[in-house]
């Protein structure tokens, strides 16, 4: 193996490591089991092939399609929030087979995974924990409708523009979401508010 192939293997593990160190531990995500999920999946697996050197970036990632894989930060300070350990039913607003998937997979047994586009849809309920794999500016209501009564959603928030991680907790069949803290996400098309007249 020559030098250059030396770099080139180890490269992605560097920028992982770089990835822990400057973006997550220095924004507060610093919970060990998140961190371990985050550094033990390849996140340059899930990009395509001339985004593979930049998939540690501390931005969002264009996937083709009009999807994003969002900032690192995200997946950590979301998954901290989430602690999906702790959940008995877990829904996926995303991909199947992406890097959110991919992280949850080394945290819990099972949980299922829908589109965006099943989540306008009515479907089965009884989950205790759903997450969203970027930012709405309205959650559906056939999506809250899974969630059971204080059942918490995690998701990426849009307000007046204004991207910002939040929570939320389903308490008498209403769903209220609470800012964690702003940062960029990338908008879940599905999920826009409908437009309205204004004056």
């Amino acid at each position: 193996m020559t030098l250059t192939e030396d770099r080139s293997a180890t490269a992605p593990n560097e920028a992982r490591r770089a990835m822990i160190s400057s973006q997550l531990r220095t924004s507060g995500v610093n919970e060990p089991w998140v961190l371990t999920a985050m550094a033990s999946v390849a996140r340059e697996d899930f990009v395509p092939a001339d985004w593979k050197d930049a998939a540690y970036i501390d931005r969002a990632v264009p996937l083709g399609e009009g999807r994003f894989l969002a900032a690192p930060l995200f997946y950590g300070a979301a998954l901290t929030e989430a602690d999906p350990t702790q959940a008995k039913k877990i829904l996926l607003v995303g991909d199947a087979n992406g890097y959110y998937a991919a992280l949850l997979r080394t945290l819990v047994a099972e949980f299922d995974t829908i589109t965006p586009a099943q989540a306008l849809e009515a479907g089965q309920g009884g989950y205790d924990l759903i997450l969203v794999d970027g930012a709405a500016e309205e959650l559906p209501e056939a999506l809250v409708a899974r969630l059971d009564d204080e059942g918490r959603v995690v998701t990426g928030e849009i307000l007046r523009g204004v991207s910002r991680l939040a929570v939320g907790v389903k308490t008498a069949g209403h769903l209220a979401l609470l800012p964690v803290h702003e940062q960029g996400i990338p908008a879940v098309p599905e999920f826009a508010a409908p437009k309205r007249w204004s004056f």
